[in-house]
C-alpha cells in the first residue's frame, strides 16, 4: 500500500475503497495513531450539528452513516437535529447549535437561503452545506453530486437503447436538484436529435406517491413514453405501482430509471437500474471540509461535487411496441 493512499486515508479523502479505508484505519489505531492531525491540538465540544429534513429515509441515512463514520475516526460526534421539512424549526435549532453548543454544523438540503446562510458566516458559525436545496453563493462551502451527468448517462442509455419518448418525473420546481438534473435530460436528447416535449415532463415530490400521480399522467396520454427517467428512486418506485395499475409491464412494456441508487432499488422487481450517488462518500467530505474549516486550515476548494455512476439492472430494455395507451371503460 502506497504512502499516498495511507495519507488520503488519514486525511479523511473519499477516494478510497472502504476495504482500503478500513485497513489503514485499524493499524492506524493499534499503534495509537490519531487520525486527524488537527485533533490534538483542537479545543472545543467535539460536537458537530447535522440538520436534515428526516432520518429513516434511505437517502438520509447513508448520508447519515458517512458523516458519523468519518466523524467517529475523528473522535468527534454528531448531534442529530431532524426538521421536518419546517423552516422556522431548521432556524431555531440552527440557532442552538451556532453558539456554544457544537463546533460546526453540516447542513443537509437546508431551507435557508444563500443571504441567510451568508449572516451565520458574519457571525462567524462554521458550516457545511451537503446535497443544498438551492444554488448558492460562491464562498458557502458544499459538498453535491454530479447531478446533470448523471441524468444525462441515464437519458444517454435510454435513447441507447432505442427509446425515443421518454417521460421525466422530475423532482419540484425550483430544487437545484431538479434543474441540474433536467439539464442533464435535455442535453441528452438534444445530443440524440431528439425535440423536448414538455407534456413528457411532470414534476412531483420525490415521494412514491408523487411518482405514482406523475407516471399514471404520463401513461393517460395519447401516445404514452416507452420509458420513463425519474429523478429519484421513491419517484421511480411509484411509477412502478402506476404501471402495475395499467397493466403495463416493466421492462416489456416501459423502461424505468432512477436516481440515488438507494436500496429500494434493489427490493422492487424488476430490480431498478439507476444512477448512483456516492451518498457515503458525501458525508465524509462533508465533515472533512468542516474539520479543516474547524482547525483553521486551507480549503483549497469549498465547492465539491463527486462523480455518479449508472448502475444498469433489470427495469430497462429496449421498446417491444408503438406506445399506445390502454382504453378504460
Amino acid at each position: 500500500m502506497s504512502i499516498a493512499t495511507v495519507s488520503r486515508v488519514l486525511n479523511g479523502r473519499p477516494d478510497v475503497s472502504a476495504e482500503t479505508r478500513g485497513a489503514v484505519l485499524e493499524v492506524a489505531r493499534a499503534r495509537g495513531y490519531t487520525t486527524d492531525r488537527g485533533v490534538r491540538g483542537r479545543t472545543g465540544t467535539g460536537l458537530v450539528g447535522v440538520t436534515l429534513p428526516i432520518i429513516n429515509a434511505g437517502y438520509f441515512s447513508i448520508l447519515l452513516s458517512g458523516m458519523t463514520e468519518a466523524l467517529y475516526e475523528q473522535d468527534m460526534r454528531a448531534v442529530i437535529c431532524p426538521t421536518q421539512h419546517e423552516h422556522d424549526r431548521e432556524v431555531t435549532l440552527l440557532e442552538r447549535l451556532m453558539h456554544g453548543a457544537t463546533d460546526g454544523a453540516i447542513l443537509i438540503l437546508p431551507f435557508e437561503s444563500s443571504a441567510e446562510l451568508r449572516a451565520l458566516q458574519r457571525a462567524g458559525h462554521l458550516f457545511v452545506v451537503c446535497d443544498p436545496r438551492e444554488t448558492l453563493d460562491d464562498g458557502i462551502a458544499c459538498v453535491t453530486a454530479a447531478n446533470a451527468v448523471g441524468a444525462r448517462e441515464a437519458t444517454q442509455h435510454l435513447l441507447g437503447l432505442g427509446h425515443q419518448r421518454i417521460g421525466a418525473i422530475t423532482g419540484p420546481v425550483g430544487w437545484r436538484a431538479t434543474e441540474e438534473r433536467l439539464t442533464g435530460y435535455h442535453a441528452a436528447l438534444a445530443g440524440a436529435g431528439v425535440m423536448p416535449d414538455r407534456a413528457l415532463e411532470v414534476p412531483a415530490d420525490f415521494e412514491v406517491e408523487g411518482g405514482r400521480e406523475a407516471a399514471s399522467r404520463l401513461f393517460a396520454l395519447p401516445e404514452r413514453p416507452t420509458a420513463i427517467f425519474a429523478f429519484n428512486d421513491n419517484l421511480a418506485v411509484g411509477a412502478f405501482h402506476a404501471a402495475a395499475e395499467r397493466g403495463l409491464r416493466i421492462p416489456e412494456d416501459v423502461s424505468v430509471v432512477g436516481f440515488d441508487d438507494t436500496e429500494s432499488a434493489v427490493m422492487v422487481a424488476p430490480a431498478l437500474t439507476s444512477v448512483r450517488q456516492p451518498l457515503a462518500e458525501m458525508g465524509r467530505m462533508s465533515v472533512s471540509l468542516l474539520t479543516r474549516l474547524i482547525d483553521r486550515q486551507r480549503v483549497d476548494a469549498l465547492r465539491v461535487e463527486l462523480a455518479t455512476t449508472l448502475v444498469v439492472r433489470s427495469s430497462t430494455a429496449p421498446p417491444s411496441a408503438p406506445a399506445r395507451s390502454p382504453k378504460h371503460s
